[in-house]
């Protein structure tokens, strides 16, 4: 059977793929890589009648791709039992096992200057973005002449794989995080550089550097160019292993995405391995500790925002817990110690533990995030959870919330309240300066009164819910009678707020203080550098 150039391409694309297809009412679905599926339903465009093309040869031989060889071949056969070998893969390697090329019907010697006439095809192509594909084949009388040698050279092949829709986007969001973007590719260096370029991965002084570059590389050579290489191409999976390590080396957290069987030792050398959920192999969704359901970059950059929110809404949990708590111990023990009749009963403590500090503090996990959240650098790996004056403020705010307690338990006593009133304001106001302070937790670096206090409706359904529980268990008398409480007078209650409300206001003159002195120590420190 004679064969044109045409022919041999477009039955490569048809029939060297592992792509399943599936005939439902007489409609072609496929599943299996995109690339193969792309041409497939390239071909069905050309030919409707796909399917009777490929019922007209058998598959009875396979060499499978492999990274190392980086090709694909199958060995078809007619139905007058005529095998031809097909094979599909890098162009650089395509030509390397022909000895012939296709001119139309014609087949002759390949030259150097075919070659060298291919190989600036191909670049051409790879430097438009496109992904290059070489097309090779030869006629075989038995199986045993099956081997990716004395090819026919047929042709190359060029796609265009436009980046997902948002993933500049990602990539520039990643940069405002502090997160580096590196792609690590078999594709060839100008294909990975026309992409990356498209979706801001690679600078304009950004260095590309091909897999065979890097080996025969010391581990000391290969982390020096790690700083300003964002583009990695023709890459093996040991080469991609080799970077994770260098990368780790040097101190950095690293993600690591991949779908493949060999992938999976890189995978499982990053700090995150994440493996694509849809085309993603068992093995490599086993190797990952997270599994994409939309092999989409732009989930990994969701993902990264919601944990840097659950991270921040764990400290505000802890800051808000341990300050209140600080402020309960500080205000039973100075009392002590002092020799004052306690200020709290047993029963008003539990109270406060089980219902002000547990509402609030869950209704804080909720919190929906600041929108500079994916604007500031990562949290350093070896940082503990006091990190960055977390701990300062826990106890600067308990101190606060105890003495604020302590100063209305004797100034209630020291105007003529007796000691059940004196208790019954140190109590609602140990409970209303923990309502307000959890408004303060909703955010690290900015005061009350730059925060937006209606973006939690569950926080502040919660603060409604406690407050107004406080004032049952104190204006309800069978409830009054168990918590040893007594009704308030408004002069005591405008005592309560205002004490509550001026302590974040004292926080907010502390901070500034403290900010204006580290600028001028700075500044002074510049003017004698």
């Amino acid at each position: 059977e004679e064969y044109t150039q045409e022919d041999i391409l477009f039955l490569t694309f048809a029939l060297c793929h592992n792509v399943h297809i599936n005939n439902s009412n007489n409609r072609l679905e496929y599943s299996g890589d995109p690339t193969e599926i792309a041409l497939l339903e390239y071909i069905e465009k050309i030919y409707p009648d796909l399917l009777n093309i490929l019922n007209r040869y058998k598959r009875v031989g396979e060499i499978s791709f492999d990274s190392n060889r980086k090709c694909m071949s199958v060995i078809v056969e007619t139905k007058d039992q005529h095998k031809i070998m097909l094979t599909k893969g890098n162009p650089d390697v395509i030509m390397s096992m022909s000895d012939r090329i296709m001119d139309g019907k014609t087949v002759r010697p390949l030259t150097e200057k075919d070659k060298q006439k291919m190989q600036r095809h191909n670049k051409d192509l790879a430097y438009q973005g496109m992904r290059v594909l070489g097309i090779c084949w030869k006629t075989v009388s038995k199986m045993t002449e099956a081997t990716e040698s004395k090819m026919i050279f047929a042709g190359l092949e060029a796609m265009e794989d436009l980046p997902r829709a948002g993933v500049d986007k990602s990539v520039e969001l990643c940069k405002r995080a502090g997160i580096t973007a590196i792609m690590i590719t078999g594709d060839q260096p100008g294909t990975a550089a026309a992409v990356a370029r498209r979706v801001g991965i690679l600078p304009e002084n950004g260095k590309v550097v091909t897999g065979s570059q890097l080996r025969g590389l010391s581990q000391e050579e290969l982390d020096k160019i790690t700083d300003n290489t964002y583009v990695y191409a023709a890459v093996s999976p040991a080469d991609k292993l080799e970077i994770v390590r260098s990368f780790k080396r040097k101190g950095y957290v690293t993600a690591m995405t991949g779908d493949g069987v060999n992938d999976a030792p890189a995978l499982k050398e990053a700090d995150i391995g994440v493996a694509m959920g849809i085309n993603g192999t068992d093995v490599t969704r086993e190797a990952a500790d997270l599994v994409l359901l939309d092999d989409n970059f732009n989930t990994i950059v969701t993902a990264v925002r919601e944990g840097r929110i659950i991270y921040r809404n764990i400290r505000r949990f802890i800051r808000y817990l341990l300050s209140c708590n600080i402020g309960e111990v500080l205000t039973m023990f100075v009392a002590a110690i002092a020799g004052f009749p306690m200020p709290l009963v047993p029963i008003q403590i539990l109270w406060v533990n089980l219902v002000t500090d547990g509402f609030p503090a869950v209704a804080l996990g909720f919190e929906p995030g600041e929108k500079d959240v994916m604007d500031c650098p990562p949290v350093p790996k070896d940082s503990d959870i006091f990190s960055d004056g977390l701990g300062r403020k826990i106890i600067f705010r308990g101190i606060t919330i105890g003495l604020g307690t302590l100063f209305i338990y004797w100034l209630v006593q020291y105007i003529g309240g007796d000691l059940i009133t004196a208790r019954t304001a140190a109590f609602a106001h140990l409970v209303t300066a923990q309502l307000v302070h959890v408004l303060e937790c909703k955010s690290e670096r900015e005061g009350i009164t730059e925060i937006n206090l209606f973006s939690n409706k569950i926080l502040l359904l919660a603060i409604t819910v406690s407050f107004l529980m406080l004032l049952t268990v104190i204006y309800i008398p069978p409830l009054a009678y168990v918590f040893s409480t007594a009704p308030l007078h408004w002069t005591y209650w405008c005592i309560v707020m205002g004490i509550s409300i001026l302590q974040p206001f004292i926080v907010i003159n502390v901070r500034n203080t403290r900010r204006k002195r580290l600028k001028l120590k700075k500044a002074k420190a510049v003017q004698q550098v």
